[in-house]
């Protein structure tokens, strides 16, 4: 999802307590394994300074790090078991539950009218709309939400993979977020991900288009793999995650018409590739 209004939560000057237990941890794990800093950086993948900073409380770990860890520093689950935690420190209560479904959803949609989705959107591209952010954020705090939404992304490889399906407005395509160069970027690598990954379809919804079923406003959903279906409204202030059926099955109609009415995946790949040249 594109996020426009719904952002993961700003850090403070002083690590919070949960912050701090999970960087004691780490230390305590990694030193009693008689690895050195540099050790747990090489074998994590990551760089020495930022293996110091999770273990300071100065950065939050990624899941993927603390899953990795745990087996690496032997910690019997105990680093896994952190994951939620941070999860909380990384978004919002109302946003935190829709971030754990993805995780492990079977199928993920959505349609966007203003930015390109969360899941595809390129370093560049995210940094450029958090620097636009108002009120205006610091730039630690860009850095953490910039790493925060890159890590999300883990789901589009996941084993099995979801089934993923986006509508676009087509005035995505044209709004120069971060400028010309970030936006050709941004639409080269949807094409990107199109082509490589079969379990996903990008379409796009013409602007000439005069009435469409979207015109309420984006749409997010999502479906389990015991088929329990979930939806995500947006608000400017703070989103809500929707469970009751009824909501969630208007919305999940709503977007079976938007796909009716977006140009085909085929076409969509065309437009894109076109106004990238264009740029």
């Amino acid at each position: 999802m594109g996020e426009k209004a719904t952002t993961e939560r700003t850090g403070t000057a002083v690590p919070s307590p949960a912050r701090r237990l999970v960087g004691g941890l780490l230390k305590n794990f990694r030193e009693r394994s008689g690895m050195s800093r540099k050790d747990v950086a090489g074998r994590l993948l990551v760089s020495e300074s930022l293996a110091g900073a999770y273990e300071r409380a100065e950065r939050i770990p990624t899941s993927t790090y603390l899953d990795d860890a745990d087996s690496v520093l032997d910690a019997r689950g105990a680093l896994k078991a952190c994951i939620p935690l941070m999860e909380e420190e990384k978004y919002p209560p109302t946003f935190v539950g829709w971030v754990r479904l993805q995780k492990t959803a079977a199928s993920i949609s959505g349609y966007e009218t203003m930015v390109f989705p969360g899941l595809l959107q390129t370093e560049d591209y995210i940094r450029a709309l958090y620097e636009e952010r108002v009120p205006q954020l610091t730039e630690a705090e860009i850095e953490k939400n910039v790493a925060a939404r890159l890590e999300r992304q883990a789901v589009l490889s996941h084993t099995p993979p979801p089934m993923i399906g986006y509508v676009i407005e087509e005035s995505v395509l044209k709004r120069l977020i971060g400028g010309r160069e970030v936006l050709r970027e941004q639409m080269l690598h949807v094409l990107e991900c199109v082509r490589a990954m079969h379990h996903l379809r990008v379409q796009v919804m013409p602007t000439e288009t005069r009435e469409h079923a979207g015109l309420q406003g984006a749409t997010y959903l999502l479906s389990t793999a015991e088929g329990r279906n979930f939806a995500y409204d947006e608000g400017q202030i703070s989103g809500r995650l929707i469970s009751k059926p009824q909501e969630v099955n208007q919305l999940i109609d709503r977007f079976g018409a938007l796909r009716a009415q977006a140009l085909t995946p085929w076409a969509s790949a065309e437009l894109i590739e076109r106004m990238a040249g264009q740029l």
